[in-house]
């Protein structure tokens, strides 16, 4: 167990955002959660996942619904409603320990993301509690469901939600874990589509042999790789992917881009005119939240759970819907952590559970 320095926070959430393929929330709200805590001298204490004592609950704090911004119209349908001191995923999880009469001994991030990581920092840091250097995605996620808690069969209640103004409840059982992602996404349509969740309270026995150890970790040496490439000038995807074993897909300036927010999600894609050696080329990503799957001229290139990162020419990752033609990017891939690459993880989060009739073959293969 030890202290995070400020530089290795910030390198996480970077990380974080490169492994969140376009969803987990924006790189600079989760760099605005995490510095406000520094300012206010709050520390991040992260705790290896064998740390973890046996008997003690753990549980997984996390903001759930699109990511895309709201309308005026949207806004105005909101307005005059509270607000709350503290944040949704801060609520859920206060709500989660209340239910339970007694204080859990750590946080869990859901997934890997800009801002869903940040937002579990946060709530170890504000409690005092450890930030367990584990996950149960490896990566961002859409829906609930896309876990490996879920692969594992433990159960996702009780779960607390509470909204943006206040509102709050404990969901004690529910049919499974797609009945939860449909009740939760449910209230967040209704709640500026955000809505904070806390999960998944496991004791410490049950953690260890449900999630992907050393996720915060390798976020870590993701977002080093990136900073330490950009302060030397050096191409930050080259340095990413021969770090964690990946492969460039493209490089190109954005050609069209088109987005919607449907039954709670942002379902969009964008498509790259090639440059360089990709001239004369095209490449399109699909993403529900998260890259889903690319297309090299029209035909399929990389599916879930394989990893597609973007980044900008300045090496900054891209979140969704968040692109402007003309803009200059480059596609990469990472390996799905294996855990999503055995028959039930490709059931859970395979590119036929999106409703594409294609196998997955991973990109390492190709």
């Amino acid at each position: 167990m030890r202290v995070l320095k400020r530089q290795e926070v910030i390198d996480i959430i970077y990380g974080c955002t490169i492994l969140g393929t376009g969803g987990g929330g924006t790189l600079e709200g989760g760099i605005e959660i995490v510095e406000k805590d520094f300012e206010e001298g709050r520390e991040f204490i992260l705790a290896d996942l064998n740390e973890v004592p046996d008997e003690e609950i753990v549980a997984c704090p996390y903001v759930c619904g699109s990511i895309s911004p709201l309308s005026e119209e949207e806004e105005k349908k909101y307005a005059g409603l509270p607000g709350m001191e503290v944040t949704e995923a801060m609520k859920s999880f206060q709500t989660l320990e209340e239910y339970f009469g007694k204080p859990f001994y750590g946080v869990i991030s859901t997934e890997l993301g800009g801002e869903n990581t940040a937002d579990a920092f946060h709530v170890a840091a504000l409690l005092g509690k450890p930030i367990i250097d584990a996950d149960p995605a490896g990566r961002s996620v859409p829906e609930l469901q896309h876990s490996t808690f879920y692969i594992n069969d433990v159960p996702i209640t009780p779960l607390a939600v509470a909204t943006p103004f206040g509102d709050t409840a404990v969901i004690n059982n529910v049919v499974n874990d797609l009945r939860a992602e449909d009740l939760v996404r449910a209230m967040a349509c209704v709640s500026k589509n955000i809505i904070g969740v806390t999960d998944h309270p496991v004791k410490g026995s049950i953690l260890k042999k449900s999630v992907i150890p050393s996720a915060i970790t390798y976020s870590l040496n993701i977002g080093k790789a990136l900073r330490e490439a950009n302060e030397k000038g050096k191409d930050a995807a080259v340095a990413i992917t021969e770090a964690a074993g990946g492969k460039i897909l493209f490089r190109g300036e954005v050609k069209d881009y088109s987005w919607e927010t449907l039954d709670g999600f942002t379902v969009g894609d964008v498509t790259l005119d090639g440059e360089g050696e990709f001239e004369g080329h095209e490449y399109k990503v699909w993403y529900k939240n998260e890259h889903i799957l690319s297309y090299r001229d029209g035909e399929v290139d990389v599916t879930v759970p394989d990893l597609i990162c973007i980044i900008d020419s300045e090496g900054v990752p891209v979140t969704n819907p968040y692109y402007e033609k003309g803009q200059r990017l480059t596609i990469f891939a990472l390996p799905a952590p294996k855990e999503w690459t055995t028959k039930r993880g490709l059931e859970v989060f395979g590119p036929r559970s999106f409703g594409f009739d294609l196998d997955y073959i991973p990109f390492t293969e190709k």
